[in-house]
């Protein structure tokens, strides 16, 4: 439940007003723009102590030293010293609790009642041989090491420029560049999560089933190795390899030449391809979110989750991500497993990442940026709480280690780290196809392989980034909407681009990130 004191006319009447996101919450959060004065008097009589900012919580009643501080109805963190209604709470006056333990957690015991599914519902995507989807068309190039990055990118320019003109149902050429190189240790444990996610990226539903390969020839990843047999029709004789130590590549222009013959043999094909009707149930939504503040676990996120609930209804995947900002709710989710072989998989995920973290010195307090705790997030335990409800309501389906592919329809957890840019490559080898991105504080984030659709947790960084930002989930706090009507707004919209109706602000302006592989092994 979301309670918010007081209500408004319009955005520039805007009364005082705050939201508390639980019935049992000792604090809220500040609503207006550029946050309240001490002195303001709310309309249930609470008195600011202090100035408070936007996004930043006050407290709703005296807290004494050592007690409890609650928002969503659990604790974030305890007082260290005593707080008096109507004051400004930050996290310099917070000690953090302990993290949750991963024993005795309940497994599959969340029941919600199923809604009535959504049938017949379709968007027009491109069709695979292998029964995926994608929702656009695209020339993929990727490589086997970093080595070769200068040369892919002088090909793709020249692609572009001369070659994709005469290829109007193709919609770009993307290189999926990478940092990989000769320096890994190949073998070691853990190294295979970056090989198979490079493996995985190329099976994108977007790519068509087919990608170019430039290979430099010498290096530790080999083309076999990095395809076995089997895993996507490349081989060492492949018409779509290209290996720039070959002896038939006699200087530069001779390597640009044979990746730009490869690349018209592929456009050809992928010109042929027609949009057509698809069930929904074909679209595989990433969820994620970056730059957050205090508003995104109580209007952007919400709204994502309304929007999750749909899809999952209508049959569609979706996947939400990032470990340590779902570890501190980890009895949430495994309550919220289909089954208890699925709890006790996220917790497999949640203690290997704990003994990574250990492994580097870190801990999961790491997590919050300054710009997350200038938006009002104060911990991690915070952060967590609100982004977990991206989730949705659904049983979640499946457990995806990082660098897989998604396997199972409905909701399912992608282990990832929390880095925008690691979690968007990780959820596009896992083959999504089409990416949510939610953010208080802005981030102009994208990815050159899906569309990537934005949602504002305020009002003022809609306003500010009107052309950045898809949709304004910050009318939500000030009662303007309400989450289901953003969530519908969302839901509309996604089918929308997933068709080629639409596109983002992220696509029309070709905003995208590198991608960033995630390699936990060590490098020699």
């Amino acid at each position: 439940m979301q309670e918010t004191h007081d209500t408004q006319d319009t955005q520039d009447t805007l009364r005082p007003l705050y939201i508390r996101v639980s019935p049992q919450d000792n604090v809220a959060i500040v609503v207006n723009d550029g946050g309240l004065p001490a002195g303001t008097e709310f309309a249930c009589g609470l008195i600011l102590q202090t100035s408070v900012p936007q996004g930043h919580k006050v407290a709703l009643q005296a807290i004494s030293q050592g007690a409890p501080v609650i928002r969503y109805g659990v604790t974030i963190g305890y007082a260290l010293d005593d707080v008096a209604a109507g004051s400004w709470i930050n996290e310099s006056m917070l000690r953090m609790p302990v993290a949750p333990s991963l024993d005795a957690l309940p497994m599959a015991t969340h029941r919600p009642g199923l809604a009535t599914p959504l049938t017949e519902l379709t968007f027009d995507g491109y069709r695979n041989a292998d029964g995926t989807v994608g929702t656009r068309n695209i020339l993929a190039i990727s490589a086997t090491v970093q080595c070769v990055t200068g040369v892919v990118e002088f090909a793709v320019r020249k692609i572009r420029e001369t070659l994709l003109p005469r290829f109007p149902n193709v919609d770009d050429v993307v290189y999926l560049e990478h940092a990989y190189g000769c320096g890994v240790a190949i073998d070691a444990p853990n190294a295979d999560i970056p090989i198979r996610t490079l493996r995985n990226l190329s099976l994108n539903p977007n790519f068509g089933g087919q990608i170019l390969l430039v290979s430099l020839g010498c290096e530790k990843l080999q083309p076999a190795k990095m395809f076995p047999a089997g895993s996507i029709p490349i081989a060492q004789d492949d018409p779509y390899l290209i290996t720039l130590q070959d002896d038939e590549n006699v200087g530069f222009a001779s390597m640009i030449e044979a990746i730009m013959a490869k690349a018209e043999r592929r456009l050809v094909q992928l010109n042929a391809r027609k949009r057509e009707p698809c069930p929904l149930s074909a679209l595989v939504v990433g969820v994620q979110c970056g730059g957050s503040d205090a508003f995104s676990g109580v209007t952007a996120n919400p709204a994502v989750g309304y929007a999750t609930d749909l899809l999952v209804r209508a049959g569609a995947t979706v996947m939400f991500s990032e470990v340590t900002e779902v570890r501190d709710g980890i009895a949430q989710l495994t309550a919220r497993a289909a089954t208890p072989e699925i709890g006790q998989a996220l917790v497999r995920e949640m203690q290997w990442y704990d003994g990574y973290l250990k492994q580097g010195g870190a801990d999961r307090s790491a997590n919050t940026s300054p710009g997350n705790k200038r938006g009002g997030l104060s911990n991690i335990v915070e952060k967590a709480m609100g982004s977990i409800v991206k989730s949705g309501t659904a049983p979640i389906n499946g457990v995806i280690a990082p660098g897989e592919r998604v396997a199972q329809k409905g909701l399912n957890f992608l282990a990832t780290p929390a880095s925008d840019f690691i979690c968007g490559t990780l959820q596009l080898a896992a083959g999504m196809n089409l990416h949510v991105f939610t953010t208080g504080r802005g981030t102009p984030y994208g990815l050159a392989a899906v569309p990537v659709v934005k949602v504002a947790s305020r009002d003022s960084l809609a306003r500010r980034w009107f052309d950045l930002m898809d949709i304004n989930a910050g009318r939500i706090a000030t009662g303007e909407a309400t989450i289901e009507q953003v969530g519908q707004e969302l839901f509309d919209l996604l089918i929308a681009i997933a068709s080629g109706r639409q596109q983002s602000f992220a696509e029309k302006l070709k905003l995208h990130n590198s991608l960033a592989l995630f390699n936990p092994a060590p490098v020699t």
